[in-house]
């Protein structure tokens, strides 16, 4: 069964599928959607072993290969170039160009198009789905890992990451209803990535907690 984009794929790529909406036709939480893939981005060089954790702040140990991505590379560098620093500092940096780098690398496997147009001198992006059918089969299996059913042990380790990503980020594609959710499944779902899901929620509350201020 195809459940990620192919199991050797970064989870930047399919993070950015799970964000996208079916029945509307676009992305949802577009202005979270940098810090999530920062985030998977992370969650990525962690579990290759190509970061560490070093008591609350990334270490790099050793660089990616060439196939690990665009945002993966330029992330591990400025993690490499720069004194340890906590995990949510390098979730919040340069999550707009974040979004860039994936967008570009899932253009050019043909996984999404890209058209762009204006309306009244602005610059309209519209982005679509080439195969819909991956989006769909990923959201239902990262929506079940949250919602329970399989214990977390026996899930598929792509789709128990991206769960507790999407879960730290609330992203509305897969997020069960308040009623439904269920944190000591969260917290077991985060284990493996905790430091980043810890600095992804909290960026994400910060971000929206200035936005309401802003009014």
């Amino acid at each position: 069964m195809e459940t990620l984009v192919h199991q050797d794929e970064p989870l930047t790529r399919s993070a950015f599928l799970l964000a996208f909406d079916l029945r509307k036709k676009k992305l949802v939480s577009r202005g979270y959607l940098g810090y999530l893939l920062r985030a998977a981005a992370l969650a990525d060089l962690l579990l290759a072993g190509h970061l560490a954790d070093e008591a609350g702040k990334a270490r790099a140990v050793s660089p990616p290969g060439a196939g690990a991505g665009s945002l993966q590379a330029a992330l591990w560098e400025q993690i490499h170039t720069s004194p340890p620093r906590p995990w949510r500092r390098w979730v919040r940096k340069d999550h707009a160009q974040a979004f860039r780098l994936v967008r570009d690398d899932l253009t050019a496997a043909r996984l999404i198009r890209v058209e762009r147009h204006r309306i009244l001198l602005f610059p309209i992006e519209r982005i679509t789905l080439r195969k819909p059918y991956v989006s769909r089969r990923l959201t239902e299996r990262v929506s079940r890992a949250l919602r329970g059913g399989r214990p977390v042990a026996r899930l598929d380790d792509g789709v128990r990451v991206l769960a507790a990503l999407a879960a730290a980020a609330e992203l509305k594609t897969v997020m069960p209803p308040a009623r439904e959710l269920r944190k000591d499944r969260i917290h077991h779902l985060s284990l493996p990535v905790e430091p980043i899901t810890t600095a992804l929620r909290q960026t994400v509350e910060a971000a929206k907690g200035a936005q309401s201020a802003a009014g």
